[in-house]
């Protein structure tokens, strides 16, 4: 979109009363969000639930005003404004009704070609949820997806610093103009996401900082990826909100279970209960769920072999080395390791594209 089209985006964002679904369906009957400006009084009448006080809303001067600092600002901070109709918005973004008509973005986000994933939970996790957040984050890293979160305390920054450590690329999604950071004590992480993915907002430079504004925050992390992932929750909270949005969106989700006396996991064990989310009993539940294929990704682990897999895992991979292909319980048997064990090391083998089943329940190397 050229700068003279997101002006009118900008101010057609800038109108009282406009939300997102409102100004599509302007954009739609009009064609484009310079002619909703253009457009006549009668023919806007026309749409439903547009009446004279909008459209006197709509032509009033400031708007445009407005939007002309907010872009001579974005061209400024390097801020990228992603237009709902152009290629580059995120795809799964663009099939949300209420996703905003120009999202913010700063950075070096490449939204094609990967999947994406959000991951939410408590602001005060646990020992046990942050060591299976950062598991999950690294048995996914084989399938290079993007980790959305909201860069907050607890399970957000737990995410992004998990994404940075496998090099994916991880995108927080902020409540607030993207020249601040909130919480301040994250500014030392800013730099590290923009280099290796970004921040994105709906919210203005000019807008308030608001308690209310991570309700609306919420609905991009629900809405850029195909799934979320609730670590861990109390009975209420923001996450179980993305969730709920989430489902909202048609998207799956998944929880995480914990004991039945921890009150943080409350949240998750409500949302599996109730068939709202997948219970995720390992990690490679969630590639499962979703079909990932791994012939779709480019990702090459054989140069990081031995860096990349665990101890018990190395020595069912030399047994197989020598043996070329095997049948599980023998592998389980040779390589001295339960049989339930192997099973679960050579699915985590299969993700990592080091091995393959075969027949009779056999395995190879690739």
């Amino acid at each position: 979109m050229n700068n003279s089209q997101l002006l009118y985006a900008l101010a057609l964002q800038a109108v009282p009363n406009i939300g997102d679904i409102t100004a599509k369906k302007l954009i739609l009957h009009c064609g484009s969000p310079e002619t909703v400006f253009k457009e006549s009084k009668a023919s806007l009448l026309k749409i439903e639930g547009i009446g004279t006080q909008t459209i006197k809303n709509i032509t009033a001067s400031k708007h445009l005003k407005s939007a002309e600092k907010e872009l001579t600002f974005m061209e400024k901070e390097s801020i990228q404004g992603l237009y709902f109709e152009d290629s580059g918005y995120p795809f799964k973004l663009k099939h949300c009704v209420d996703g905003p008509i120009v999202l913010f973005q700063k950075g070096s986000i490449d939204w094609k070609n990967h999947p994406i994933i959000s991951i939410v939970g408590a602001r005060k996790m646990t020992t046990y949820g942050l060591a299976q957040c950062e598991k999950i984050i690294e048995t996914l890293a084989v399938f290079n997806p993007i980790i959305v979160s909201g860069f907050a305390y607890g399970t957000d920054i737990t995410a992004h610093k998990a994404a940075l450590k496998h090099q994916l690329q991880t995108v927080g999604c902020m409540a607030q103009g993207l020249q601040h950071t909130y919480p301040k004590s994250h500014l030392k992480y800013r730099n590290l996401i923009e280099n290796q993915g970004g921040f994105v907002t709906d919210f203005w430079s000019t807008a308030a900082m608001d308690p209310s504004n991570f309700l609306r925050r919420n609905r991009l992390i629900a809405g850029l990826s195909e799934a979320t992932i609730v670590i861990e929750s109390a009975e209420k909270g923001g996450s179980l909100v993305t969730a709920a949005l989430a489902l909202d969106y048609n998207r799956e989700v998944f929880a995480l279970p914990g004991r039945i006396t921890d009150s943080q996991s409350r949240g998750c064990h409500n949302l599996i209960k109730t068939k709202n989310a997948h219970l995720v009993s390992m990690p490679a539940d969630i590639p499962y769920v979703l079909n990932w294929s791994l012939e779709t990704q480019k990702r090459v682990v054989q140069k990081k072999l031995f860096i990349e897999l665990s101890s018990d895992e190395k020595i069912i991979y030399n047994y197989l080395k020598k043996e070329e292909k095997s049948a599980l319980d023998v592998i389980a048997i040779a390589c001295e390791i339960p049989t339930s064990k192997a099973a679960y090391l050579l699915l985590n083998l299969e993700l990592k594209g080091v091995c393959r089943p075969l027949p009779g329940k056999e395995f190879e190397l690739v």
